[in-house]
């Protein structure tokens, strides 16, 4: 690594599901070392000039999966999972007021809509349908994207492919379950062959 004057480097913390960055922060290569051993997200802090270990005190801890350096090898790059805010003032990340990635923003967005009137929002009119209108409709998407896929133009299959993600989003909030959950089986699956994969839940 290129440390800096003061022998640091700065890093930057990725949620690995979401994308989202949760916060920026410096480490020396010692507090890096560590976070790789730990899997701890670990810095080290120019005020109190000493190391620090995320959520240490408040619990609300970041577990890092990757450690990675930038092209230039004067930045680093933790990528993990926070549990809880990260932000010292009680925000999910220490960039509130960015672009929410896209998928999450959706999520919100879907879910305010619970609040509003089947006249005014076709969300509402959905949830108020309850499963058998969710699921009608997601059926129905997924057959549209599938004859899409299957003979239409590209423009085509984008349209139905974000029919689909909508629609699936809906049923999702209808549930009450959360995007990151599905990502996370996603990320458990990854890795594994997709045979392995239908074997494990069967067995």
């Amino acid at each position: 690594m290129k440390l800096d004057s003061e022998g640091l480097v700065p890093v930057v913390v990725q949620d690995n599901l979401t994308g989202e960055v949760r916060m920026l922060a410096y480490a020396d290569p010692a507090a890096v070392d560590e976070t790789r051993e730990t899997k701890r997200a670990t810095f080290y802090s120019r005020s109190r000039k000493g190391r620090w270990v995320k959520g240490e005190t408040s619990g609300h801890v970041i577990d890092v999966r990757e450690v990675r350096l930038d092209c230039d090898e004067d930045a680093v790059l933790y990528l993990g999972r926070a549990t809880g805010p990260t932000c010292h003032t009680g925000a999910e990340t220490c960039f509130s007021g960015t672009r929410t990635p896209l998928l999450l923003a959706l999520e919100a967005e879907l879910e305010s809509r619970k609040a509003s009137t089947a006249e005014k929002s076709y969300t509402k009119s959905l949830y108020e349908g309850g499963a058998l209108r969710i699921g009608g409709k997601l059926r129905e998407e997924a057959d549209e994207l599938a004859r899409a896929i299957d003979g239409e133009a590209d423009s085509r299959v984008v349209s139905e492919a974000a029919d689909v993600l909508y629609h699936l989003m809906v049923a999702l909030r209808h549930r009450g379950v959360a995007l990151r959950d599905v990502l996370a089986e996603l990320d458990r699956r990854s890795g594994r062959s997709g045979h392995e994969e239908k074997a494990s839940r069967s067995a």
